[in-house]
């Protein structure tokens, strides 16, 4: 499970005296730990997903921090975020290209926009990015 491989990277990492990607796995295993927890009241189990999904909002997060430092011209902080954003993306499953999402809503009978988007959120869940998903069903109508 993607939870357990990121706590295997952070003891890893603690071993190896890396605070950088100490920082991020803490932070990705953080939140997956609070989701984890809400979904045992609702005797749900953690799954993969929801892993994935923390894991683009805490590389989403970062990203808007460097930005911010690359603004500010520290760069000493922007080096150490893009190193956090690198260690967290391995943990990502690789994303659909354009051509294999055009080729995939070809397949579809039905070709609007709602249609397109139920159908990658449910069958593509963390594996394609759904802004450009939308701009590709744009040009379809």
């Amino acid at each position: 499970m993607l939870f357990d491989d990121l706590k295997k990277a952070n003891i890893e990492a603690l071993k190896a005296k890396d605070q950088a990607s100490r920082s991020a796995l803490g932070l990705a295993i953080d939140k997956a730990m609070k989701i984890k927890i809400e979904k045992r009241t609702k005797n749900e189990e953690l799954t993969d997903d929801d892993v994935i999904g923390v894991i683009e909002k805490a590389i989403k997060e970062l990203n808007e921090e460097r930005d911010a430092f690359l603004k500010a011209n520290r760069e000493e902080r922007v080096e150490e975020l893009t190193k956090q954003i690198n260690v967290l993306s391995v943990y990502l499953p690789t994303k659909l290209t354009e051509e294999e999402i055009r080729k995939e809503i070809d397949k579809l009978a039905d070709k609007t926009i709602p249609t397109i988007m139920k159908h990658f959120k449910m069958n593509f869940n963390g594996k394609v990015d759904m802004k450009l998903v939308n701009d590709i069903a744009k040009s379809y109508q």
